[in-house]
């Protein structure tokens, strides 16, 4: 009888480790049985509504993003695909190929891959014109959002859209996740009676918690874009992921947008863009690491820490940028170390950073110089220009959020209409 229970036991030790070498070995995959389903909108139109496109000369604004689970570009599943005409590219800010630097004109060329026209929608051309459609049947957006108001590729699909309707043409979203996640939604919504640009061209706050197909019929519906807009929503993908949840690759959105910890900080560390601090532009570490040569970095790290903001954590840290602001040029700040994704709240972090450099510094920091029309950039990323003048007139991050928690409210009654997942 003895022998007969250990013969069980031994055997009942083997399928448990057995169970979880495999659970284990399908999590280093990244390949759970919940993800054998999950497919990003590309996956879909191709697997199961290639109608769309069957036989038409189609048009495609992506960027290195555009690509599927084995991180097979779309246009080249699309151009190597008997189905279907592929007749030209359109590529945003950095290009199709992700290769230009913040703010960096392209120039039209021919991809050198496929031979086909490649026109660039930042800088001179914004909107595809006429002459740019002209070869279009319809016209496909595809490309990776990092779930902040102030990333413009969400503005060269609403441009896109706006060409889509004047031209007859239809568009169609191929959805993707954001990867911070679509549940949570924080900071002040852009006030479009003033603070309109292209990095932050309608009313929705700093994160935004939607995808860009969600954002996409958004736009179209309450800002009266009208465009004949399909929207190929993603497979498996629920509210509460983050990116590294779904089975997909992180691919570099843009050169400064190297990992996903980096879009996590991003919505609020972004705004010291707005100012005479490095965000960290120039290091391998941009958005979480922020500096200048005039800051104290144990102190600042102190300062910051003292706050006991949630999920976050400082160390001071000190770098010399490559390029961008003090290039070559010993700086001393902080680094972000995100401790509980869940509870870091970006916004008002960024806030707290802006204004203890602010306060601790008053004669060496500096908010950029207004433009041509009286607006500083800080005002353009924050979408409002009280937020600069509260920090300037010691007012505390709480009572800042205090004012723009009743735009964010109605936003959130508005983003409901528009949730697919």
């Amino acid at each position: 009888m003895k022998k007969w229970l250990s013969a069980v036991v031994t055997l009942i030790l083997i399928l448990s480790t057995l169970t979880v070498a495999l659970a284990n070995h399908d999590k280093g995959n990244g390949k759970s049985q919940d993800h054998k389903k999950f497919m990003v909108g590309a996956e879909v139109l191709l697997k199961e509504h290639k109608d769309l496109i069957k036989g038409k000369r189609v048009g495609l604004i992506t960027n290195p993003t555009g690509v599927d689970q084995n991180l097979v570009s779309v246009f080249d599943l699309l151009f190597n695909d008997a189905d279907v005409k592929l007749t030209a590219l359109y590529g945003p800010e950095h290009g199709v190929r992700g290769s230009a630097q913040a703010g960096q004109y392209v120039e039209y060329y021919i991809d050198e891959k496929t031979k086909l026209p490649v026109y660039s929608l930042y800088g001179k051309t914004r909107k595809p014109t006429p002459e740019m459609l002209e070869n279009v049947d319809v016209l496909l957006f595809d490309i990776q959002d990092v779930g902040t108001r102030f990333y413009t590729y969400i503005y060269t699909m609403a441009y896109a859209m706006e060409a889509a309707k004047e031209n007859n043409i239809p568009f169609i979203v191929l959805d993707r996740p954001n990867p911070l996640g679509g549940t949570k939604v924080e900071g002040p919504v852009l006030d479009a009676s003033k603070y309109t640009s292209f990095v932050g061209n309608y009313p929705i706050p700093l994160r935004h918690g939607m995808t860009v197909g969600e954002l996409a019929m958004l736009f179209n519906k309450e800002f009266n874009i009208g465009a004949d807009l399909t929207v190929v929503e993603m497979n498996g993908w629920k509210r509460n992921m983050y990116f590294d949840e779904t089975p997909l690759e992180f691919v570099m959105p843009s050169p400064n947008m190297p990992t996903l910890e980096t879009a996590l900080v991003y919505p609020g560390a972004a705004l010291i863009e707005g100012t005479n601090v490095s965000e960290g532009r120039g290091t391998t570490k941009p958005f979480e690491l922020i500096g200048a040569p005039f800051i104290n970095a144990d102190d600042l790290a102190a300062k910051l820490n003292a706050l006991k903001l949630p999920g976050v954590k400082f160390r001071a840290a000190s770098f010399i940028p490559t390029f961008s602001k003090h290039s070559g040029v010993l700086s001393h700040g902080i680094q972000i170390h995100i401790t509980n994704r869940d509870s870091f709240r970006p916004v008002e972090t960024g806030l707290h950073i802006v204004k203890a450099i602010h306060d601790m510094y008053p004669n060496d920091f500096q908010f950029r110089a207004p433009d041509s029309n009286g607006i500083s950039f800080f005002d353009l990323l924050i979408g409002n220009g009280w937020v600069r003048e509260a920090i300037e007139n010691g007012k505390s991050v709480d009572e800042m959020k205090a004012q723009w928690e009743g735009g964010l409210e109605e936003f959130k009654q508005v983003r409901k209409n528009y949730m697919i997942y």
